[in-house]
This record gives structure tokens, sequence and C-alpha cells, in this order.
């Protein structure tokens, strides 16, 4: 690609270069021609011998020298061979650049040896001087000025060339050759970090694709490694699910026997039992609940709160925990239009993982360790908050924290918890978010109420 742009170059100079030339040439004839005049008009009359005006034109390669000076023109010397008729007149007191390229190619492309009358500018008194020239020396002249050129020019557009080459496969062409390495590379082992391309400090375009792929491919390994921690889990989970299902079933026969004994406290805790083996079989029916495309359909109704809330802390074994405050503060009679399975299983893992952080403070610190539930209404969107008086939620994670598998890095946590929370309200129309500025960690869900469908409303007034 360089070498015959280069060429291109060369030939843009070449162009004005030998009609220059050929002007160069003309005017240098003129001068010769004007020094011969001033020695053939200083002679007398007739006292040049013909020999040496011969000799005066061979030394000037002139076939013929004229003067003009006033109303007369004086012939000052001319050769025995004298053409008949002049081919060419060329006037170098009025030539144009457009007309010296055009005359200087003409020149060129002809093969003949035609006579050229040049008029020029005069020295002293005189009007003009006038040479007859032969163009056969002019033309040959000019071949051998464009062989050197040609020389010149290609020896430069070797030069030019191999520069522009080294320059822009330094710059442009060993780039992208990386990139493209790097993407086959890639391509071939999408999960392996070691292929991620290390980017330049280049500060143009390819700097800029290099961070961008760079960056594009971290987060490509992260949801790659995502993906296959959900395919193993989902894999794992189905081989045993199977042997789950019937263990919990034989367990939930057994607790069916336990309602039979007449021990109070075993009629206080048979029926919260068997609720809980329930639970635990509908989650093993759907194999894991986050592991599935989507979680169900809430079915939703007007539940009470605050005997969910109760049943969430005895099921997170905080009704007899002295070490932890619990504090529910929910307004009396308060009702949220939910599914109370779904619901029940938000709040467990919102308190779960406000009663890990809880544990994870240094023995005896001063700080108070306390779980406060709260709930209101406002207006036609139910409001709960879940907030701990633990270490709070670091910086780093709050940015991906509804995410799967993004733990705080405690031990012991899957990263599911808030997930499948997040998935829970979602499916309700509600939002979950972690509330700035408070101590500990707090958590506010807001679940509207289901628009009222007043054709519905119509169609049960016009029945009653």
């Amino acid at each position: 690609m360089t070498i015959p742009l280069a060429m291109i170059a060369g030939m843009m100079i070449y162009v004005p270069a030998i009609a220059n030339f050929r002007v160069n040439r003309l005017n240098d004839r003129l001068a010769a021609a004007n020094t011969a005049a001033l020695v053939l008009d200083a002679a007398p009359l007739g006292l040049v011998p013909d020999s040496l005006a011969r000799q005066i034109l061979t030394s000037i390669d002139a076939r013929a020298v004229a003067i003009k000076m006033g109303q007369q023109r004086r012939l000052l010397a001319s050769a025995d061979d004298m053409p008949h008729h002049i081919d060419h007149d060329i006037d170098m007191r009025d030539i144009t650049v457009w007309a010296a390229i055009y005359d200087a190619f003409e020149v060129m492309f002809e093969n003949d040896n035609h006579a050229i009358r040049v008029v020029g500018q005069a020295p002293g008194a005189a009007q003009y001087i006038e040479v007859v020239i032969d163009e056969a020396p002019l033309r040959k002249a000019m071949y051998r000025f464009s062989r050197n050129v040609l020389i010149v020019s290609l020896l430069i557009a070797g030069i030019v060339s191999a520069l522009v080459y080294l320059a822009l496969h330094y710059l442009f062409v060993r780039p992208m050759r990386r990139l493209t390495a790097n993407l086959v590379g890639f391509h071939e082992n999408p999960e392996n970090p070691a292929r991620i391309i290390v980017p330049t400090r280049r500060g143009d375009e390819i700097g800029v694709a290099e961070r961008e792929l760079s960056d594009m491919q971290r987060d490509l390994v992260s949801m790659l490694n995502q993906k296959s921690r959900l395919a193993a889990l989902g894999l794992a989970v189905s081989k045993i699910n199977h042997d789950l299902r019937n263990l919990l079933a034989s367990s939930q026969l057994l607790s069916d026997q336990l309602a039979s004994v007449p021990d109070p406290r075993v009629q206080r805790f048979a029926p919260k039992l068997m609720r809980s083996l329930e639970r635990a079989i509908a989650f093993c029916q759907s194999t894991l609940s986050y592991g599935r495309a989507q979680e169900a359909e809430p079915d939703r109704r007007m539940v009470l709160v605050e005997p969910v809330v109760a049943e969430v802390r005895e099921s997170a074994g905080l009704a007899h925990d002295a070490s932890i405050t619990w504090v529910a503060a929910i307004e009396r009679g308060l009702t949220i239009d939910a599914d109370p399975d779904q619901l029940f299983r938000v709040l467990l893992n919102l308190v779960r993982n406000a009663a890990q952080a809880l544990e994870t403070q240094p023995q005896g610190s001063a700080a108070a360790m306390q779980i406060r539930i709260t709930g209101r209404r406002e207006g036609g969107v139910s409001i709960l908050e879940v907030s701990d008086t633990g270490p709070g939620v670091p910086p780093k994670t709050r940015q991906h924290l509804f995410e799967a598998f993004q733990t705080s890095g405690r031990e012991g946590g899957s990263g599911l918890g808030l997930a499948i929370a997040a998935e829970l309200i979602r499916a309700h129309g509600g939002d979950i978010r972690l509330v700035e500025g408070t101590i500990g960690a707090t958590f506010r869900i807001s679940i509207p109420d289901r628009p009222v469908e007043l054709q519905s409303v119509r169609e049960e007034r016009a029945r009653a």
C-alpha cells in the first residue's frame, strides 16, 4: 500500500519538475544567445567570419540568433542548414504554469526533430531576442532528467515505504495482531483468567480497545464462573433431591404420630414441626428455588404480619437466645398483600443474615446485639424493615449485594439469601434495598397492594 502511494507522491513532484526543467533549459539557451548577441553585435558589420559565427551557434546549440531593436529585426547569425520553416514558437515572456506542463509533455511524446523559435527578453535597448534551436537535444536532456528523477524517486519511495511500513506495523498491525490473538485464545478457554488481555498504557483508540476488552473479559470470566457454580449446584441438588425428599417424608410421618401424644409441650411444638417439614418438602420439590429458571408466581392475599414475624423468630432459633435482643415494632393489625410462604422465606433469610452478622462481632464487645423488625403502611404500600447492630455491609460488596454468590466474606455463607429475597420481592412488584447511614445493616422491603380491578367490582355489584 505504501509503495504506490509513495510513487504517486513522486509523480506529483515529477510533473512540475520536468516542466521547470524545460523552462530553465530554454532560459539557458536565451542567456547563451544574449551573450552571443553581444559579441556579434559589437563587431563591425561583416567583420565576423562565417566560421566563427557557426562556432558561436554550435556552442549555444542554436541554428540562428536574431534581435529586434525598434522597428528593425536583425539576424545576427545563422547556420548553413537553417530550417525552411519553424514548427513551434515559444514566448518565454508570458508563459503560464499549465502551458509549461503541457508543452513539456508534448515535447517528450514527439519523435521528430522540430525547429523551435524561442523568444525572450534582450539586454540593453533591444525589445527581444530570438533563438532557433532543435527539439531533439532538448528532448534528450529531458529524458535524462526524467531518468535521474525516477532513480531518486524510487530510492526515496523505498526508504519512505520502509519507514511508513515499520511505523504502521509498530503502531497498528502489531497491536491488532495481539488483540486478535488474545481473542482467539480467550475463545478457546473463556473461563481461564490467564487468557485475559493485559492492557498497555496507550492513550489512543487501540489503548481504549485493550482496556475495554480486558474489562469485558473479566466480567465474562466472573459471569461464567457464577454460571458454572450454579450448574454444579443444580447437578448436585438433583442427585440428592430424591433421597432427601424420602427422608423428609419419613420425618413427616413421625411428626404426625407425635401429634397424638397428649403432652402439652408436644402439642405446642408438633404443629410447628409439621409446618417446617412441609416447607422443607416443598423446597425439595422445586429442587432448589434459586437454581430454577424462576420462582413460582406468588399466591397473594392479605396476610397479618405479626404471626409471620413471630414464626420467623422461632424458626431462626432466636426465641430462646438471650444474647440477641429481639424487637418487633409492627403496627397493630398490619396486613400485607403477599404470598405468606414467600414472605416468610424473605424475612427468614434477612433475620438469619442479621444473626450471623452479630455472631461475627468480637467477644466482650460493649455494643448491644439487637435485631429489630418494624412494619408500617404508607398508603397502598406496606413497608417492612429488618435491621441489626452488627458491623454492617462492606462497601466493596454493596454494588453486587443482591446477586447470587456475592457474600461479605463471612465463613459458611452461600451468597444466595439476599438473591432469593430480592427475586421474591420483585415477583410481588416490590423493592428491597439497603438503607444507608444506619448502625449495622438495615434492609427495607416495599410491597405495594395489587391494583383493584374495577371491572370485577362492577360485576360483583351487578350480581349483588
